[in-house]
């Protein structure tokens, strides 16, 4: 399953023009940063799909099924508390099995 949480959708330009510095930064305008409670610092997931380049608020994503939902840290990996449910039934039928 992809992480992308993109779907299929028209973008609407807001307005706002920047360009690249020679070090390769975009500034997000204050107002913008606002809007969306954006703190300095904040991380920031960079998505590309086709021609187009998405900046998308980072959300700790489970490592195995791309989920938002209930995502707990296991061993500095990115988990959901349904796939650690799977893993430990998993676990359990394999144990027995041996």
């Amino acid at each position: 399953m992809s992480r992308l949480s993109i779907q299929p959708t028209k973008y609407r330009p807001i307005g706002i023009v920047r360009r690249v510095d020679q070090l390769g930064r975009i500034v997000l305008p204050k107002s913008l940063r606002e809007r969306y409670n954006m703190d300095v610092e904040a991380p920031i997931e960079i998505i590309v799909s086709g021609d187009n380049i998405i900046l998308e608020r980072y959300r700790e994503k489970c490592i195995f099924c791309g989920s938002i939902e209930n995502v707990i840290k296991f061993k500095d990996r990115d988990v959901c508390t349904s796939c650690v449910g799977q893993m430990t039934q998993h676990s359990r039928i394999q144990s027995q099995i041996q």
